[in-house]
């Protein structure tokens, strides 16, 4: 299994602020269409809805197909559990932390088909796709501070 926690700053100096209000909106936009989210997704489109906080969506991403099962957790929490594809498992984004510091955690524990675990195979496959991971987290956080720029300039 591939494991990987990273958390970074939702406020930064000479970015624009948000709150906990603002990163739970990302993350719901994020959920229902990660594109502008995630560089390495090339496609995702919600496929079908349980509940007002279930739903499946299919994505492409670097080239896979998969099917995801996402779980809205109001308003700190959204669970990615791939139910289907090459490589399957779950993947969080957390809101943590106070309005003061607050932090967005990316934790993912997943399990690539056909590959035995703990193996170099699996190693190098965990290596090659830990940087888009890490450059998601990046882009979600750079995707979300936008809004709020777009948000603040509507309103002046």
């Amino acid at each position: 299994m591939i494991f990987v926690t990273h958390q970074l700053p939702v406020n930064v100096p000479d970015e624009p602020h948000l709150d906990r209000a603002a990163v739970w909106d990302g993350l719901l936009l994020k959920a229902n269409n990660a594109l502008p989210f995630v560089p390495s997704m090339t496609y995702c489109e919600v496929t079908e809805r349980y509940s007002d906080t279930v739903f499946d969506r299919d994505i492409d991403f670097r080239g896979d197909r998969f099917t995801e099962r996402i779980t809205l957790e109001a308003p700190h929490r959204v669970v990615f559990t791939r139910i289907a594809g090459p490589v399957l498992g779950t993947i969080a984004n957390e809101i943590e932390g106070g309005e003061d510091d607050l932090t967005l955690r990316f934790s993912f524990a997943l399990v690539v088909a056909g590959v035995e675990g703990g193996s170099a195979t699996e190693q190098e496959y965990a290596d090659s796709m830990t940087g888009d991971y890490l450059k998601a987290v990046a882009a979600t956080l750079n995707a979300m501070r936008r809004l709020a720029e777009s948000k603040n300039s509507v309103s002046a």
